[in-house]
């Protein structure tokens, strides 16, 4: 379904409609405290809903809060823009409101049925907006855990990114996905994060 899109978005002259995600500035509901930077491995814990707690590194830097939270890793141009926006090293916790409308074509995330891709046409690349992101069938499937006595169901989905008007394939990524079903939480790493998988096993809940 993603294929074809590329080829209608090329002909017909689509303009990508995606869903609006924006990040305001970091809040303190959000961030449960601050850590020193003094050290490189100082942490920052970072509080999500259910008693969830990621201890971030530091240099990690996070942007909006509730259902909707941005975590920058590394070079960005627009931290606080919507999910799409590319060029910006980073990974997203998402909520329930995310997740209601996460699914292709703003349906309702489920990862037995897609990724997630709240979009309706083809989205650009995160790492260079002139191309589109065609993502494909899982290629890993099974659960991850966060933190003790918790699994995530876990997915792999590989993403090449194409030209608008042939479907040339440029580069290729990954998009990575953990879903806690119960807590309505899904974290999302098209960048493939170091660290991130082991931040996510080492998180603790309370």
């Amino acid at each position: 379904m993603m294929r074809k899109m590329i080829t209608l978005a090329a002909v017909a002259g689509v303009a990508v409609s995606v869903a609006q995600v924006p990040a305001s500035a970091s809040s303190s509901s959000v961030l449960s405290s601050s850590a020193s930077s003094s050290s490189t491995d100082a942490t920052t814990p970072l509080a999500l809903r259910g008693g969830l707690t990621l201890d971030l590194p530091s240099s990690w830097q996070v942007y909006g809060g509730g259902d909707q939270i941005r975590v920058v890793t590394g070079a960005c141009a627009r931290p606080r823009s919507h999910y799409f926006e590319p060029k910006c090293r980073s990974f997203w916790v998402m909520g329930t409101q995310a997740i209601r409308t996460g699914g292709e074509g703003f349906q309702t995330y489920n990862p037995n049925q897609g990724p997630f891709y709240p979009a309706v046409d083809v989205a650009p690349c995160a790492t260079n907006p002139s191309l589109g992101q065609v993502l494909g069938k899982a290629v890993a499937v099974g659960y991850r855990a966060v933190g003790a006595g918790h699994k995530a169901h876990y997915r792999v989905w590989p993403g090449r990114c194409v030209r608008y008007d042939n479907g040339e394939q440029k580069s290729t990524f990954k998009q990575r996905e953990w879903y806690l079903p119960k807590e309505r939480i899904l974290i999302v790493d098209q960048w493939g994060t170091p660290g991130l998988a082991t931040v996510l096993k080492n998180a603790a809940w309370h």
